[in-house]
């Protein structure tokens, strides 16, 4: 171990839109020494190389990729991904917060105290409080478990636009892009910047009603990946249809889009708990996980939403931080699991805070697995209904919606795990 270890005050993990926000909000309000740490050499997340407008505010609430790939007015107006990325370093510096970026947290030393690699050598730092910003990546080929053979040409979202707008790579001539979430389209986006042809977007999920016209590609539906061909390249997608058809879509590139999950390994590490809807650490309306003064916001909860409702998040878990710092915080643990039925994936927060916490926005933030046409949603702890709320909209697979969080004040600490069921 080389250096002394060091005592902080607040310590985040993570320089992307929550851990950029808690650090600007925690030292402009005098939380004392406010470090963050970024193992990347360059701060600011995913929305550094999102090149396409609309990140903060009402555009990125309107699905700013989406519209990015149709060449809408949506994808000129606005804060670039960079631009949105740039102003988060600056707030942070500018409040007072310390930022170290290519520095690795390995592993953990105590409750509070986490071990680091970087330019500086080994270091050891403990702090009153630690917030995991830590936030979701894509899962790759391999862990999707596509068929086939392994050529080159196969690459995430996040791969893609690093290759095209971080270091100018030339990525192919032909593509097609599997997903059809709002990612995907960033993503069809980013190909066409870079000349390259899409052939179609693919998704196994059915077909649908289709709000905008002119894609940026033919939209094949109920459609699965059974292999990839080629052998010193990529040259074709081998899909089976619904009906029982197979078809190959000739290409040199794959994109892989949409299967985020949480980046919890520091968080698994540490031996946190974690929900097995998100993948995530659980946590409570006070962003507590299971360890005491370890908090945690953005998208290492619930991967992945829009880069303004994690930098939100980060923002909002400044106030229960600094009432940890205080000492006027509410005993951590005792909450119990917020549990959803199929098919709904999962809620967040998933853990019920102390009697009458309500989440941020007064909401919780659920996920579906299928499409649900104005789904009714029932709240239930022990056969007892806690609450039922009619959705005025569908509820899509890739697309948050919400829960009223009124029924928290009913909840029996004392009894089994709240069920939320969609009917």
């Amino acid at each position: 171990m080389t250096g002394d270890p060091r005592d902080i005050d607040v310590l985040i993990i993570g320089a992307g839109p929550a851990g950029l926000a808690a650090g600007a909000e925690l030292a402009a309000a005098g939380a004392g020494r406010v470090e963050i740490l970024e193992r990347e050499r360059q701060a600011g997340g995913i929305p550094r190389h999102c090149h396409h407008g609309g990140f903060g505010g009402r555009i990125e609430r309107a699905a700013h990729a989406w519209a990015s790939a149709t060449g809408s007015a949506y994808a000129r107006a606005g804060t670039t991904g960079p631009d949105y990325a740039r102003r988060g370093v600056a707030a942070a510096l500018r409040a007072g917060a310390e930022l170290r970026t290519g520095v690795t947290v390995t592993g953990w030393a105590g409750p509070r105290t986490v071990e680091t690699t970087g330019p500086a050598g080994l270091e050891r730092i403990t702090a009153r409080a630690v917030v995991l910003a830590t936030g979701a990546r894509e899962r790759p080929r391999s862990a999707r478990l596509i068929p086939g053979t392994r050529p080159p040409g196969v690459c995430t979202t996040g791969e893609l636009q690093q290759a095209v707008h971080l270091f100018g790579q030339r990525i192919g001539t032909r593509a097609v892009v599997i997903g059809d979430e709002p990612v995907g389209y960033a993503a069809a986006a980013t190909l066409r910047a870079a000349g390259v042809h899409v052939v179609a977007m693919v998704t196994d999920r059915p077909p649908r009603p289709v709000r905008l016209l002119n894609g940026p590609a033919p939209l094949l539906t109920a459609a699965t990946v059974t292999g990839l061909t080629g052998r010193t390249r990529l040259s074709g997608v081998v899909l089976r249809h619904d009906d029982g058809r197979t078809t190959t879509l000739r290409c040199d590139t794959v994109v892989l889009t949409g299967d985020f999950v949480p980046d919890h390994e520091l968080a698994r590490r540490g031996g946190i708990l974690l929900d097995p809807g998100t993948r995530g650490p659980a946590y409570d309306s006070a962003f507590r996980t299971s360890r005491p003064g370890v908090f945690a916001a953005g998208n290492v909860l619930h991967a992945v939403e829009r880069a303004e409702f994690a930098a939100q998040e980060g923002r909002a878990v400044a106030v229960p931080v600094l009432h940890r710092l205080a000492g006027t915080d509410e005993p951590a643990g005792g909450g119990l699991p917020l549990v959803v039925d199929a098919p709904l994936r999962w809620i967040a927060p998933n853990v019920t805070g102390p009697q009458g916490a309500r989440p941020q926005g007064d909401r919780f933030v659920l996920r579906t697995a299928r499409r649900l046409s104005r789904p009714l949603l029932v709240v239930s702890q022990d056969g007892r209904e806690l609450h039922r709320q009619r959705l005025l909209s569908a509820a899509v697979p890739g697309r948050p919606f919400h829960l009223a969080a009124g029924w928290t004040d009913h909840v029996d600490p004392d009894g089994p795990p709240v069920r939320i069921s969609a009917l």
